[in-house]
């Protein structure tokens, strides 16, 4: 179960990574009221750590959408300490992965309720509510779901390949372990089955890292693709690199072409109806269109938060006038 109320009926639908997903989220809160988005974030990073059940991905964007992000560093929450991390690596323990303090007492917290037999998606809706935030953040499911990624030095979780060995091994393959079997989050499918539901914005995560474990869990594919609403992605890239993070590099190492085509391509007009990309990939068009996918161009790095709500305002506006 979850903490969601029964008419909560949302208009918009947005599928979210980490830091990329979280900056159009953050546009898509100044556009819209909390009682018409909701937001479903990655969990094929989560892992654990310390002992501790640590989801990046849907901390960032409780962090993000609630004000308290480290926007220095990217990531974690702000004004945050060190402290237990000096001292685990002061006595020789396992640190290559940072937690602060502040994101620790989080992952103490969920950690403890999740042992005792809590969902993940009750605890992240109780997380929401802890920080002030109204929004409806949810994982894809309460099953587990991990990214594997194969690489030239060996197979490992994503936190390894992404933290610890820094994206510096060859990629080879992906797999989303327990992703078959999950069970999609019923709350979400009643969501993609709401007839006032408007669109299904997929952020500009890393399609391959951040946006295929959720559409890993067959019911939430099936869903998708059945859905009647427009389904819009944004694309994470202008020309051959990424605006965040190793998308680019794994999409080379991949075999795939690196570009905004791909992007498209990979989720297919199966999947989605338009895609939004950069201003410097306009001669990409006449290809993406002969995918079947329509396409609106505009600047799509999101600096400012001013750009964040264009960007979100943008992206709402082309769904709706994929549906006329």
């Amino acid at each position: 179960m979850t903490a969601i109320s029964k008419d909560f009926c949302p208009n918009h639908i947005v599928l979210c990574g980490g830091i990329g997903g979280a900056k159009l989220a953050l546009g898509l809160t100044s556009c819209l009221g909390s009682e018409q988005l909701m937001v479903v974030g990655n969990v094929g990073d989560d892992f654990e750590h310390w002992g501790f059940k640590i989801s990046p991905d849907l901390d960032t964007l409780v962090y993000t959408l609630s004000g308290v992000s480290n926007e220095e560093l990217g990531w974690g929450r702000d004004g945050e300490t060190w402290t237990v991390l000096e001292e685990v690596s002061r006595m020789g323990g396992d640190a290559w992965f940072r937690l602060g303090d502040r994101d620790l007492a989080v992952h103490i917290e969920r950690s403890t309720r999740l042992d005792q037999g809590e969902t993940l998606s009750k605890v992240t809706q109780d997380l929401c509510k802890a920080f002030g935030l109204d929004y409806c953040i949810l994982p894809p499911t309460n099953d587990r779901i991990r990214t594997i990624v194969e690489t030239n030095i060996g197979i490992m979780e994503f936190q390894e390949y992404f933290v610890r060995n820094r994206c510096e091994p060859v990629v080879t393959d992906l797999r989303y372990e327990g992703a078959k079997k999950a069970r999609l989050l019923p709350d979400i499918s009643s969501a993609l089955l709401n007839p006032d539901l408007q669109s299904v914005i997929i952020s500009p995560s890393n399609p391959f890292l951040s946006i295929a474990p959720i559409l890993a869990i067959p019911d939430f594919q099936k869903q998708l693709a059945n859905c009647r609403v427009p389904r819009v992605a944004v694309s994470p890239m202008v020309g051959a690199r990424a605006f965040k993070g190793p998308t680019a590099k794994i999409m080379g190492e991949l075999g795939y072409e690196i570009s905004s085509f791909t992007v498209a391509s990979y989720y297919s007009s199966n999947l989605i109806d338009g895609i939004i990309i950069d201003t410097g990939d306009a001669d990409l068009v006449p290809r993406i269109e002969k995918l079947g996918i329509r396409t609106y161009v505009t600047d799509t790095l999101m600096k400012s938060f001013d750009e964040k709500k264009r960007l979100a305002a943008e992206a709402i506006q082309f769904a709706k006038s994929l549906g006329d």
